[in-house]
């Protein structure tokens, strides 16, 4: 049996879609499943066993015999969100928890981390273990995936195969639920639909023009296609980023959203909220040597590729993954 906790979120509800597609259903969904905007993202999918977040380390605990692999993808994933104690249940001693488990048992797992651990930039975006300690993130959901970063290294008993992956600016089907949080593509095409154009964030950052702030934006079906890749060949345990390794700016992104919707942009720039201003990020490019140095060779689709899939085939017609 694979567990897939988040299954009812974004990036574990596609991860699921794609393993029933590959014929893949012994599957144990983990959620809190209370909430019904997320219901299209786990309804129609096949698996074997349904367990509510609350409850699933006491049974991952009595039928760990049952497991044979972990993918551990749920958290608590709002930046704008500023209690600590949060942060500190849901992602730090909740996934101790499961990756205790898993050591204890033999049992492969690999845990969302996030390129928010990264902070400004100033060090890098390279996923090196030697500057984990160093890394100063923005707000606490960064702070809480760099925290567990940094427990996972210090441990003596671990899983027999381990990695974090640090996912870049995810996009894509089945975000349909996370609002505030959800990409700028899903924002601008609900947007453009009602209004007919775009209003994106004014730069206050001397450096970058307006819109021209960068990100590695990565789409999700590659994302999927990275965690498939480490789940079947199990290589080096660690920290892996997963991105592009291409920044592009949030103009180009939604440009190429107008272009898939067979419009001509139109977009205007406001301010960025005052409770974000000071921990944004203005640039994020995923170093991916050491993905492509694990063999995974396949090409991530660029933005305008991305979106044109995703807005065609998936937003339009109100699809999922």
């Amino acid at each position: 049996m694979i567990i897939v906790t988040g299954a009812a979120g974004f990036i574990a509800s596609a991860l699921v879609g794609t393993l029933n597609q590959q014929g893949i259903t012994d599957i144990a969904i983990v959620d809190d499943f209370s909430k019904e905007q997320k219901s299209n993202n786990w309804k129609s999918k096949k698996h074997t066993t349904k367990i509510d977040r609350s409850q699933f380390v006491d049974w991952f605990e009595k039928n760990a015999q049952l497991v044979d692999f972990v993918f551990h993808i749920g958290a608590r994933t709002d930046t704008t969100e500023f209690d600590w104690n949060v942060f500190v249940k849901l992602n730090l001693e909740y996934t101790k928890s499961i990756w205790t488990i898993c050591s204890k048992h033999g049992i492969p797992m690999i845990y969302a981390s996030s390129a928010a651990t990264y902070g400004d930039g100033s060090l890098g975006y390279r996923d090196s273990h030697d500057i984990v300690e160093q890394l100063q993130p923005l707000n606490p959901y960064g702070r809480s995936k760099n925290e567990f970063d940094k427990w996972a290294l210090k441990q003596t008993q671990q899983p027999p195969f381990w990695a974090g992956l640090k996912f870049f600016n995810v996009y894509g089907p089945n975000e349909y639920h996370k609002g505030r949080m959800a990409s700028v593509i899903l924002h601008t095409f609900e947007t453009v639909r009602k209004t007919g154009k775009m209003q994106l964030f004014r730069s206050h950052n001397p450096n970058f023009e307006d819109g021209m702030q960068l990100r590695d934006f990565v789409y999700v079906k590659d994302v999927v296609s990275v965690i498939l890749h480490l789940y079947q060949t199990k290589q080096q345990c660690g920290l892996y980023n997963v991105g592009t390794g291409h920044a592009q700016s949030f103009l180009d992104l939604a440009n190429a959203t107008f272009h898939a919707m067979g419009l001509r942009p139109n977009i205007e720039f406001i301010d960025m909220p005052l409770d974000i201003r000071d921990k944004y990020q203005y640039f994020t490019e995923a170093d991916i040597t050491k993905l492509r140095s694990s063999g995974y060779e396949k090409p991530f689709h660029n933005l305008r590729q991305g979106v044109a899939d995703y807005v065609k085939n998936y937003l339009i017609p109100n699809k999922y993954i």
